[in-house]
Protein backbone atom coordinates (compact mmCIF):
# COMPACT_ATOMS: atom_id res chain seq x y z
CA UNK A 1 0.00 0.00 0.00
CA UNK A 2 1.37 3.57 -0.34
CA UNK A 3 -0.33 7.35 0.03
CA UNK A 4 -2.68 9.19 -2.42
CA UNK A 5 -1.04 12.18 -3.21
CA UNK A 6 -3.49 15.37 -3.49
CA UNK A 7 -6.08 13.59 -1.21
CA UNK A 8 -7.60 16.06 1.11
CA UNK A 9 -6.00 14.12 4.33
CA UNK A 10 -2.37 15.06 2.56
CA UNK A 11 -2.97 18.28 3.86
CA UNK A 12 -3.97 17.75 7.56
CA UNK A 13 -1.36 18.81 10.59
CA UNK A 14 -1.96 16.58 13.14
CA UNK A 15 -0.50 15.45 15.83
CA UNK A 16 0.40 11.51 16.36
CA UNK A 17 -2.68 11.74 18.87
CA UNK A 18 -4.62 13.43 16.57
CA UNK A 19 -3.66 11.15 13.64
CA UNK A 20 -4.92 8.19 15.96
CA UNK A 21 -8.41 9.58 16.58
CA UNK A 22 -8.56 10.43 13.10
CA UNK A 23 -8.47 6.65 12.29
CA UNK A 24 -10.82 5.50 14.89
CA UNK A 25 -13.00 7.98 13.85
CA UNK A 26 -13.12 7.26 10.41
CA UNK A 27 -12.20 3.45 10.31
CA UNK A 28 -9.69 4.15 7.35
CA UNK A 29 -6.06 3.64 7.48
CA UNK A 30 -3.96 6.09 6.71
CA UNK A 31 -0.30 6.90 6.71
CA UNK A 32 1.83 9.32 9.03
CA UNK A 33 5.00 11.53 9.23
CA UNK A 34 5.77 14.19 10.72
CA UNK A 35 2.34 15.63 11.23
CA UNK A 36 1.27 15.10 7.65
CA UNK A 37 -1.54 12.48 7.64
CA UNK A 38 -1.80 10.42 3.99
CA UNK A 39 -4.57 8.19 2.91
CA UNK A 40 -4.01 5.14 1.96
CA UNK A 41 -4.70 3.89 -1.33
CA UNK A 42 -7.15 1.27 -2.52
CA UNK A 43 -5.62 -1.67 -3.68
CA UNK A 44 -7.65 -3.74 -6.67
CA UNK A 45 -8.40 -7.07 -6.53
CA UNK A 46 -5.41 -8.38 -7.92
CA UNK A 47 -3.49 -6.39 -5.86
CA UNK A 48 -5.25 -7.96 -2.37
CA UNK A 49 -5.08 -11.59 -4.56
CA UNK A 50 -1.79 -11.18 -4.99
CA UNK A 51 -0.59 -10.27 -0.95
CA UNK A 52 -2.76 -13.11 0.34
CA UNK A 53 -0.88 -15.50 -1.74
CA UNK A 54 2.44 -14.14 -0.57
CA UNK A 55 1.41 -14.30 3.01
CA UNK A 56 0.22 -17.80 2.30
CA UNK A 57 3.39 -19.05 1.27
CA UNK A 58 5.17 -16.80 4.02
CA UNK A 59 2.90 -18.26 6.85
CA UNK A 60 3.98 -21.85 5.44
CA UNK A 61 7.77 -20.84 6.41
CA UNK A 62 6.87 -18.62 9.38
CA UNK A 63 4.91 -21.31 11.57
CA UNK A 64 7.95 -23.46 11.49
CA UNK A 65 9.78 -20.68 12.75
CA UNK A 66 7.22 -19.92 15.43
CA UNK A 67 6.75 -16.43 13.39
CA UNK A 68 3.63 -14.98 12.57
CA UNK A 69 2.09 -13.63 9.13
CA UNK A 70 -0.54 -10.67 9.30
CA UNK A 71 -2.21 -9.00 6.83
CA UNK A 72 -2.31 -5.25 5.55
CA UNK A 73 -4.01 -4.38 8.56
CA UNK A 74 -1.59 -4.37 10.85
CA UNK A 75 0.22 -1.48 11.50
CA UNK A 76 3.84 -0.92 11.08
CA UNK A 77 5.90 2.29 13.10
CA UNK A 78 9.41 3.16 12.22
CA UNK A 79 10.63 4.46 15.43
CA UNK A 80 13.30 6.16 14.68
CA UNK A 81 11.73 7.94 11.69
CA UNK A 82 8.32 8.52 13.24
CA UNK A 83 6.70 6.77 9.98
CA UNK A 84 3.48 4.94 10.60
CA UNK A 85 1.88 2.89 8.12
CA UNK A 86 0.76 -0.23 6.66
CA UNK A 87 2.77 -2.91 4.45
CA UNK A 88 0.64 -5.24 2.81
CA UNK A 89 2.30 -8.35 4.19
CA UNK A 90 3.96 -8.60 7.61
CA UNK A 91 5.76 -11.14 9.70
CA UNK A 92 6.61 -10.59 13.02
CA UNK A 93 9.18 -13.53 14.91
CA UNK A 94 9.63 -13.15 18.69
CA UNK A 95 7.82 -11.08 21.45
CA UNK A 96 5.27 -8.38 20.11
CA UNK A 97 7.03 -4.68 20.78
CA UNK A 98 4.02 -2.08 20.56
CA UNK A 99 5.14 1.72 19.70
CA UNK A 100 4.60 3.54 23.16
CA UNK A 101 2.30 5.69 21.76
CA UNK A 102 0.15 3.73 19.85
CA UNK A 103 -0.72 0.11 21.29
CA UNK A 104 -1.77 -0.56 17.20
CA UNK A 105 1.32 -0.22 16.02
CA UNK A 106 3.90 -3.05 16.23
CA UNK A 107 7.68 -1.80 16.07
CA UNK A 108 9.93 -4.97 15.24
CA UNK A 109 9.00 -6.62 11.81
CA UNK A 110 11.06 -9.43 10.48
CA UNK A 111 10.04 -9.42 7.15
CA UNK A 112 8.03 -6.58 5.41
CA UNK A 113 6.47 -6.80 1.85
CA UNK A 114 5.08 -4.69 -0.56
CA UNK A 115 2.76 -5.84 -3.73
CA UNK A 116 3.78 -3.49 -6.70
CA UNK A 117 1.18 -1.39 -8.18
CA UNK A 118 1.66 1.58 -10.98
CA UNK A 119 0.61 4.50 -8.06
CA UNK A 120 3.41 3.62 -5.31
CA UNK A 121 5.81 1.76 -7.01
CA UNK A 122 8.37 4.20 -6.75
CA UNK A 123 7.34 5.23 -3.25
CA UNK A 124 7.91 1.16 -2.03
CA UNK A 125 11.42 1.04 -4.23
CA UNK A 126 12.67 4.56 -2.69
CA UNK A 127 11.67 6.51 0.52
CA UNK A 128 9.49 4.04 2.00
CA UNK A 129 12.12 1.44 1.66
CA UNK A 130 14.67 4.17 3.41
CA UNK A 131 12.67 3.96 6.21
CA UNK A 132 12.08 0.59 6.46
CA UNK A 133 15.94 0.17 6.57
CA UNK A 134 15.88 1.73 10.13
CA UNK A 135 14.06 -0.63 11.72
CA UNK A 136 16.53 -3.07 13.29
CA UNK A 137 14.44 -6.30 13.44
CA UNK A 138 13.91 -5.98 9.86
CA UNK A 139 16.00 -8.87 7.70
CA UNK A 140 14.08 -9.12 4.57
CA UNK A 141 12.02 -6.65 2.44
CA UNK A 142 10.21 -8.32 -0.51
CA UNK A 143 8.66 -6.53 -3.62
CA UNK A 144 6.23 -8.31 -5.42
CA UNK A 145 5.40 -7.65 -9.16
CA UNK A 146 1.69 -7.65 -10.27
CA UNK A 147 2.73 -7.17 -14.56
CA UNK A 148 5.54 -10.54 -14.02
CA UNK A 149 6.58 -13.25 -12.34
CA UNK A 150 9.28 -11.61 -10.71
CA UNK A 151 9.86 -10.66 -6.85
CA UNK A 152 12.47 -8.89 -5.78
CA UNK A 153 14.61 -9.33 -2.11
CA UNK A 154 16.36 -7.08 -0.10
CA UNK A 155 17.90 -8.84 2.81
CA UNK A 156 20.33 -7.27 5.82
CA UNK A 157 23.55 -8.40 5.79
CA UNK A 158 25.76 -6.76 8.95
CA UNK A 159 25.16 -2.94 7.55
CA UNK A 160 24.51 -3.29 4.29
CA UNK A 161 21.67 -4.34 1.97
CA UNK A 162 21.55 -7.85 -0.59
CA UNK A 163 19.52 -7.26 -3.38
CA UNK A 164 18.00 -10.24 -5.46
CA UNK A 165 15.56 -11.04 -8.26
CA UNK A 166 13.83 -13.91 -9.01
CA UNK A 167 11.80 -15.21 -11.64
CA UNK A 168 9.65 -17.95 -12.97
CA UNK A 169 10.52 -21.62 -11.77
CA UNK A 170 12.85 -20.03 -8.78
CA UNK A 171 12.73 -19.65 -5.47
CA UNK A 172 14.19 -16.81 -3.06
CA UNK A 173 15.79 -18.13 0.09
CA UNK A 174 14.50 -16.26 3.89
CA UNK A 175 17.22 -16.50 5.85
CA UNK A 176 15.37 -15.29 9.09
CA UNK A 177 12.67 -17.92 8.45
CA UNK A 178 14.63 -20.96 7.47
CA UNK A 179 13.01 -21.73 4.33
CA UNK A 180 12.94 -20.75 0.41
CA UNK A 181 9.97 -18.57 -1.12
CA UNK A 182 8.59 -19.91 -4.01
CA UNK A 183 7.86 -18.05 -7.15
CA UNK A 184 5.50 -20.29 -8.69
CA UNK A 185 3.32 -21.17 -5.45
CA UNK A 186 3.20 -17.03 -5.22
CA UNK A 187 2.06 -16.50 -8.65
CA UNK A 188 -0.12 -19.84 -8.57
CA UNK A 189 -3.79 -19.30 -9.85
CA UNK A 190 -2.88 -15.26 -9.84
CA UNK A 191 -3.83 -13.18 -13.23
CA UNK A 192 -1.22 -11.28 -14.01
CA UNK A 193 -2.20 -7.68 -14.76
CA UNK A 194 -0.49 -6.55 -18.56
CA UNK A 195 1.80 -3.57 -18.47
CA UNK A 196 -0.36 -0.60 -20.20
CA UNK A 197 2.95 -0.37 -22.25
CA UNK A 198 2.70 -3.99 -23.87
CA UNK A 199 -1.18 -3.42 -24.00
CA UNK A 200 -0.04 -0.78 -26.52
CA UNK A 201 1.68 -3.08 -29.07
Amino acid sequence: MGFVMGDAAETLELTYAQYLSLEAETGARHEWLGGRVYAMAGGSPEHALQASAVGAELQRLARARGCRVASSDLKVRVLATGLATYADVTVLCGALERDPADPNAVTNPTVLVEVLSDGTELYDRGEKFLHYQRVPSLRHYLLVSQREPRVELYSREGDRWVYLQVGAGESVELAALGGALSVDEVYAGIELQPSPLRRLR
